[in-house]
């Protein structure tokens, strides 16, 4: 198995998985509205990200290797098929490397794709997940993409008639911090409480209110 395969898999431990469904459980117990948190070991496979990665550090690395050896071998320091040979060595290495390590990959990716893809990615889950099939429209997905280290939530049309996205952005801040200072399981469970406190001004507890979705996706 890929670092890539387990990147959210090593996300959490499995007491801080069972942390996360329990903290869902408890914020499903004021509200009628389904909470699921998922997190994914990312949004998108990002294949120029490698050849980015690749040129960027074969391209330095060959010029000054084909003069350095150029010298050398008394072959010029402009020798071109020296170049080139260096440069297809390194390039190889360098790619290859980038698309292995995801910390590495992460340098050399695009903001905006990446925002994108997370947010492409979190509406695809959401209908993949069948979010959209609860009762009553409640169902609201807290999407945890882990390479490009982005957080998006997205709720259904009954809460999205009654809650603007923009009322989210708050929780998105508060999980994107608390993985940046190494409490992302303290985040994740403080933000599905908070989402529980909205969910109850507009979808209350229901008694015959019945578990529909699951309390935690991983990826």
């Amino acid at each position: 198995m890929s670092v890539m395969q387990t990147l959210a898999q090593d996300f959490l431990t499995p007491h801080e998985q069972q942390r996360v469904t329990d903290a869902v459980r408890q914020a499903e117990k004021r509200t009628s509205g389904e909470i699921v948190p998922m997190i994914v070991s990312a949004s998108h496979s990002y294949p120029i990200a490698p050849v980015t990665g690749g040129v960027f550090c074969a391209l330095p690395m060959a010029l000054l290797s084909a003069r350095l050896f150029g010298a050398y071998l008394w072959l010029g320091t402009d020798s071109m098929w020296l170049f080139v040979a260096f440069f297809s060595v390194y390039y190889l290495v360098a790619s290859q490397t980038v698309n292995r390590f995801p910390r590495l990959k992460r340098l050399f990716l695009s903001s905006q794709s990446a925002e994108l893809a997370v947010q492409d990615a979190a509406r695809s889950a959401f209908f993949a997940e069948a979010l959209y099939r609860t009762r009553d429209a409640n169902g609201i997905l807290l999407f945890i993409s882990v390479l490009e280290q982005r957080v998006w939530v997205l709720g259904d049309r009954g809460i999205s008639q009654r809650i603007d996205q923009a009322a989210w952005q708050h929780i998105v801040d508060m999980v994107v911090r608390g993985i940046k200072k190494n409490r992302r399981c303290d985040a994740i469970c403080e933000a599905i409480s908070q989402i529980g406190s909205i969910l109850e001004e507009h979808f209350p507890y229901k008694k015959d209110d019945t578990d529909e979705l699951h309390n935690l996706i991983i990826r």
